[in-house]
């Protein structure tokens, strides 16, 4: 219990200051990981890529259900509630940061295929804004976060709790929406291929529209 409490104050001294080295120790996660700089997993076969790719469907998904479920009960003045469902939500994303991160560094990634020109668009532009949305929304979700472990609810009253959560909850829920609609279209409307990461390519020079669209897809989920 002393621990706990001891935890939750020096959080409480410090969200800011936390949620930029968690951020970034998150960026640098997985920009290693899909630059090849981060070599730590394990390969993976066609068929097991595919079995984590589902999972990671399933994954977001619930963890999906659980936002709504937390917006749904703040709108109820549910407090009590919507901690347990956001909290959870949360660890997932954790448990899909895993299973991503050993999806992308130790298998193949997908690229859209066969689909009509109109429908590849679509496909790219929602991937894009995915992705935009779950960069967003990393600094902003684990400073609520960080605020929700270490503060009560009488306390967070006072804080910028319900400001900041609103936009965190808005992205998250966004980004978790397109990137099942892309998932089913990718994996399951469409046909795909295997794609390899020119994600470092892209970072250090210029590259075409069409080196943009393989590298969006390679952060498919």
């Amino acid at each position: 219990m002393a621990v706990a409490h001891s935890v939750r104050a020096r959080i409480r001294e410090r969200p800011v200051a936390l949620t930029v080295i968690l951020s970034i120790l998150g960026y640098g996660l997985v920009v290693g990981t899909f630059a090849g700089v981060i070599d730590i997993y394990p390969t993976l076969s066609e068929a097991q890529v595919d079995i984590l790719t589902h999972l990671i469907a399933v994954i977001n998904t619930i963890t999906l259900v659980c936002l709504l479920a937390g917006v749904y009960y703040i709108m109820n003045d549910e407090y009590k509630k919507h901690g347990v469902a956001m909290f959870s939500g949360f660890v997932l994303i954790l448990l899909f940061l895993v299973v991503y991160m050993i999806r992308v560094g130790g298998g193949e990634t997908k690229a859209l295929v066969g689909a009509p020109v109109l429908i590849e668009y679509a496909y790219l532009i929602m991937l894009a804004i995915h992705i935009i949305l779950s960069i967003v929304a990393v600094p902003v979700v684990l400073y609520v976060v960080l605020l929700g472990i270490s503060h009560t609810p009488s306390e967070l009253a006072n804080t910028m709790k319900a400001r900041i959560g609103r936009i965190a909850a808005g992205a998250w829920i966004l980004s978790l929406v397109l990137g099942i609609v892309t998932y089913l279209i990718l994996n399951h409307i469409y046909e795909n291929e295997p794609l390899g990461s020119l994600l470092l390519l892209a970072l250090i020079a210029p590259v075409s529209w069409k080196d943009v669209s393989e590298t969006l897809q390679k952060a498919v989920e």
